[in-house]
């Protein structure tokens, strides 16, 4: 009898369960959405074999299961169940999950204060591992509890800070449940949210220097922990950061800025046809939306005009990844479009020598090389500033796109 493997929850829409299991070994891995009452039936069909349980029946599993872990018992959810012969195990792999991803971000709470943002399922989680990994004192914040959002200097000796809320999930990004200035002891922060790879707070954290992880990597280690238990097998530790390294460059935009002229566009043309990916230009976005080029709305309008239209296009096209994204050649004069590009991109600068750029059509480019070198006197060290790495075009453009492409594939890591 071939088994059943999958994912059952109330609503999944996209779900990267079945490619994580897949690339782990289980190619007949599904998603399967049911209705509160399909749940019993589904549980028990004699071709189970094994499922990974989400949203909203991590709880409601535990009427069905002949027995449970112990982490599914501490936490009081269950995320995995495996059929043994006809009896159901309920097992937690989420706790194994998010203390991989603390461990690989070098964030260690032992001995330390930990505060929980939310008091979900994934809270409860959170607080369990923090327990096993030996913090000294845990503390769950939220909006109606006795440790809330409005009371947070109560807390502000806190260490290590653990959001489980979805604030910052795509598309509501890049925002974030706190600010962590609110906690000036912090010593690594870690975010359960994945989508976007960078979400508001581990930005934040990020700016501020504090070792912090995203939950891309969580993700992927319960998934393998589940799958050990499905098939009785180990799997190495490598195999997540190799699945979660694939899932990363998936989820990441490759973003393009640099002087107007530079290359953008045609290199951006050049990179969709290596890697198969979708070009968005966002100057024909705004055309196509205003009925003009930017250029022209700039002389109509002003140029404060035009970049709050920017502003608005790069937050929509940027808030999911996956894409080659080229930008205006004024969009890093704007502060708020940093995360924004940021969050879910890798960000490249495009340098070429001043002679070289192109000034037809821009209006802000007027004044030959002159008014170029003023130009870029303004905007080079904010391009610095936004760029991840700077890829000199000085060959040609197809050799620039594939030393872009290159890289991104190197470096694109959470």
């Amino acid at each position: 009898m071939r088994r059943v493997f999958g994912l059952i929850g109330g609503r999944l829409g996209h779900s990267y369960s079945p490619q994580i299991h897949r690339a782990l070994g289980c190619k007949g891995y599904k998603l399967y959405e049911l209705k509160p009452e399909e749940l019993e039936s589904f549980l028990r069909r004699p071709d189970l074999g094994g499922v990974n349980v989400t949203i909203p029946y991590k709880r409601d599993v535990f009427a069905y299961v002949d027995y449970v872990n112990r982490a599914a018992y501490e936490i009081g959810a269950i995320n995995t169940i495996v059929n043994r012969n006809g009896e159901l195990e309920g097992c937690n792999t989420d706790k194994y999950g998010l203390e991989y991803a603390l461990r690989r971000g070098g964030i260690d709470p032992r001995g330390k204060k930990v505060a929980v943002l939310g008091s979900g399922g994934t809270s409860h989680t959170a607080v369990a591992a923090a327990k096993s990994l030996g913090a000294r004192e845990i503390v769950v914040i939220s909006r109606s509890g006795e440790n809330n959002y409005e009371n947070l200097e109560r807390n502000a000796d806190t260490q290590i800070l653990i959001n489980t809320t979805p604030v910052g999930m795509y598309p509501n990004c890049p925002a974030a449940p706190v600010d962590l200035r609110a906690f000036p002891r912090l010593e690594g922060v870690m975010d359960v949210v994945y989508n976007p790879i960078r979400t508001g707070l581990l930005m934040q954290a990020e700016e501020l220097g504090i070792p912090h992880a995203g939950g891309l990597a969580m993700l992927v280690a319960q998934a393998k922990a589940a799958e050990e238990r499905f098939f009785l097998r180990n799997i190495d530790d490598s195999k997540i950061e190799e699945i979660t390294a694939s899932l990363a460059r998936d989820a990441t935009n490759i973003v393009l800025i640099g002087m107007p002229g530079s290359g953008k566009t045609t290199i951006g043309k050049f990179i969709a046809s290596l890697s198969g990916r979708e070009l968005v230009d966002i100057d024909k976005i705004i055309t196509a939306r205003e009925g003009t080029r930017p250029g022209d709305i700039i002389t109509a309008r002003g140029e404060a005009e035009f970049r709050k239209i920017e502003t608005e296009v790069l937050r929509e096209v940027c808030a999911s990844g996956g894409r080659i994204v080229t930008t205006g050649g004024g969009c890093v004069t704007v502060p708020e479009n940093y995360p924004i590009l940021h969050q879910s991109g890798r960000i490249y600068r495009v340098d070429r020598a001043l002679e070289e750029l192109s000034t037809r059509g821009r209006p802000l480019s007027a004044g030959g090389i002159g008014g170029l070198r003023a130009l870029l006197e303004k905007r080079g060290p904010l391009y610095d500033r936004f760029a991840d790495a700077t890829i000199k075009n000085d060959g040609t453009l197809e050799e620039a796109a594939r030393k872009i492409w290159s890289d991104f594939y190197e470096n694109t890591r959470t």
